[in-house]
């Protein structure tokens, strides 16, 4: 047997020992499993997942569209992003199970999602991640990736790049400056807040350059920290950012800062 078919025999038996001693369980509710890495069929139904037809720009979920057709919303036309698609995977619904999985892996220490979420997120971005050269996670202020102790998009982003062999570049776009919260905040307020806040290393602006940027984050909410990462990969260099997240707020769901 090659090493290669060793080191995978010896994974799965050691998964299969794992699964004796602590039986997998559903992500959201936990109750027992047969498999891990999975949700139990009540909380998969309880999941809205975004699925075509949808607007190119927004990855917003529309009422109708012929299949294969390229759709924009009437909010893109009226406003337009500066990032050329946007994908994500479910809305996001206050106290639904997707705003579950994110509260819990952001606040709960609670990483045993991230692989289902970066299936999901390898699916729902296929078209994004097809063209993309690079993956790059949305950052954390110095002061609260020290306090939360890891960066919930970066974790996500190391998953995707894993399964799509797309690399990623966890330490080339950076939050350059302290935000107010932007849970009490507008979309305009937000996207003021927001302005100038990220900023690209050295070697970030060297590693992008020409590069197409699939912006990765856990939640969009009105947009506003998309289009501020947005404009400062293209500023440093990148020739297209499109952006992936695990969720979409399309109605008046609530997000934690």
């Amino acid at each position: 047997m090659e090493a290669s078919g060793l080191q995978a025999g010896v994974r799965r038996l050691a998964r299969s020992l794992v699964d004796v001693l602590v039986p997998p369980v559903c992500l959201a509710c936990h109750v027992r499993l047969d498999q891990p890495d999975a949700l139990c069929g009540r909380c998969w139904q309880r999941i809205s997942f975004i699925r075509a037809p949808l607007c190119d720009r927004l990855g917003l979920p529309l009422p109708y569209g012929m299949p294969g057709e390229v759709l924009i919303s009437a909010a893109a036309a009226a406003d337009p992003p500066a990032w050329g698609r946007a994908r994500a995977v479910a809305v996001y619904e206050n106290g639904g199970v997707i705003a579950g999985l994110v509260h819990a892996l952001k606040y709960a220490d609670r990483h045993d999602a991230r692989r289902m979420l970066a299936h999901w997120l390898a699916d729902a971005g296929r078209d994004l991640l097809r063209e993309a050269d690079v993956i790059v996670p949305v950052p954390l202020t110095r002061r609260r990736l020290i306090r939360r102790r890891f960066n919930q998009s970066a974790l996500l982003a190391r998953e995707v790049s894993r399964l799509t062999r797309i690399p990623w570049l966890p330490t080339a776009l950076v939050k350059i400056r302290e935000t107010r919260p932007q849970v009490t905040l507008s979309g305009s307020a937000r996207r003021e807040n927001l302005r100038g806040a990220f900023g690209l290393t050295q070697t970030g602006c060297r590693a992008l350059t020409g590069r197409r940027v699939v912006l990765l984050d856990d939640v969009i909410t009105t947009g506003a920290t998309a289009e501020a990462a947005t404009r400062a990969l293209l500023a440093g260099g990148a020739s297209r950012v499109d952006v992936l997240a695990v969720a979409l707020v399309a109605g008046s769901a609530v997000v934690p800062p």
